[in-house]
């Protein structure tokens, strides 16, 4: 039967923390259509896609887009603008449709299917890893 030193169970654990804490995701991007003149608040982002704004400073009817579920994206996305873990999203959303006061965003499985969906629908608001942004749409933050 071996033994495992200390020194080594010190090691095997400082490098587990080295990769889980360095295993960030690049900056998401917040999107909405091109044609899209209005303005929105970064304070009021978070709003928007936990369903308490539902028109942009012009009128005009938000339709809020998410990534599918436990995809990087809409983890990072949660966690640094709705200040929420996956678990409480699901949470939060699941209390709003019992209670017949809110219905979750559509979701998409990839960036090219949110883009598609914001680039063609101009009261459409998303979220998509940051590179992947294009001409197709316009940027309004960045997280």
């Amino acid at each position: 039967m071996s033994v495992i030193k200390k020194s080594n169970i010190k090691f095997l654990v400082g490098l587990f923390c080295l990769f889980t804490t360095t295993v960030s995701f690049a900056e998401v991007a917040v999107i909405v259509n091109k044609a899209n003149n209005a303005t929105i608040a970064d304070s009021d982002i978070s709003r928007v896609f936990l369903g308490k704004v539902k028109a942009f400073s012009n009128g005009d009817k938000i339709t809020v887009i998410n990534l599918k579920f436990k995809k990087p994206a809409r983890n990072e996305f949660e966690d640094k603008v709705l200040n929420k873990s996956a678990s409480q999203v699901k949470a939060y959303w699941s209390k709003l449709m019992f209670s017949g006061k809110g219905k979750p965003p559509k979701e998409f499985a990839s960036d090219k299917d949110v883009l598609a969906f914001v680039a063609a629908n101009q009261g459409a608001i998303g979220y998509i890893e940051a590179a992947s942004a294009d001409g197709s749409v316009k940027v309004i933050k960045t997280f």
